[in-house]
């Protein structure tokens, strides 16, 4: 169905391989397009979560495709980064979880993927960086906004300014990542979190995840207020009622997500 995707499914659970094997899974347009294409059409009823990784043992995505931006002039450098940055968005807003498993090279657009996701592992070969100011440009897929949110503004400016790639154990130190496995194990960690997040009540996750998302540029009591009423509603589904339920008489609730 794609040319440059390839998608899986394990029970509840999707997986999008991002596969360019020869410029090591870098962004072109083409992969922006096929990428929107899949999320639009994601049937979030029938999964509860996503894995998002790269093909091959080298990279997660290298980058955005540099042959193709070399010879961008301003309104088609626009259009590129705008239509990168829709295509995460999009990513981030997503009614399920989504886990970056990072598979080696995580470097300027492939760092910015891995942030616009909600959750990352990585193996013990990942490198991150955001490289673009040795290229003359800036991270044009939402990078100068995510990372200062995920390590700090001032340890985003070190790495931006710097355009320094960091190994595993350093962006599990910043906080970049969640966890760091062998490479041989990344896929089956992901898979084991993302089927511990498939076990739970889907639209209590979808709210938490709606929450978190929203509540991050509010002011304290908005955010706590909106918390509220989005709890609140929680109290409508069966999968509340069959929840609590199970729990008061020590049995397990397989949630329909109702």
């Amino acid at each position: 169905m794609y040319e440059h995707l390839k998608i899986e499914e394990n029970g509840s659970v999707a997986i999008l391989t991002i596969s360019a094997p020869k410029s090591l899974n870098a962004l072109n347009t083409t992969i922006l397009k096929e990428m929107d294409d899949y999320l639009t059409q994601f049937d979030c009823q029938k999964y509860r979560c996503l894995i998002v990784t790269g093909d091959g043992e080298k990279s997660f995505v290298a980058g955005a495709d540099i042959s193709e931006m070399a010879t961008l002039n301003v309104p088609q450098g626009q259009t590129f980064g705008s239509r990168g940055a829709a295509v995460f968005r999009k990513l981030e807003t997503l009614h399920v979880p989504v886990i970056a498993a990072v598979n080696g090279f995580a470097l300027g657009g492939g760092c910015e993927l891995a942030m616009a996701c909600d959750i990352r592992i990585c193996s013990d070969n990942a490198k991150f960086g955001q490289p673009e100011v040795g290229l003359g440009i800036i991270p044009g897929f939402s990078g100068t906004v995510r990372l200062a949110r995920l390590v700090g503004m001032g340890m985003a400016k070190q790495l931006i300014y710097t355009g320094r790639a960091i190994r595993a154990d350093e962006a599990l130190r910043i906080g970049l990542v969640n966890a760091v496995v062998p490479q041989a194990e990344l896929m089956d960690k992901a898979m084991e979190m993302a089927n511990q997040i498939a076990a739970q009540a889907p639209l209590a996750v979808k709210a938490a995840k709606l929450c978190i998302n929203t509540e991050w540029d509010m002011e304290a009591d908005e955010a706590i207020q909106y918390e509220s009423g989005i709890f609140g509603r929680c109290f409508a589904t069966e999968d509340q009622k069959n929840g609590m339920k199970a729990f008061l008489e020590k049995g397990k609730c397989e949630f329909q997500g109702k």
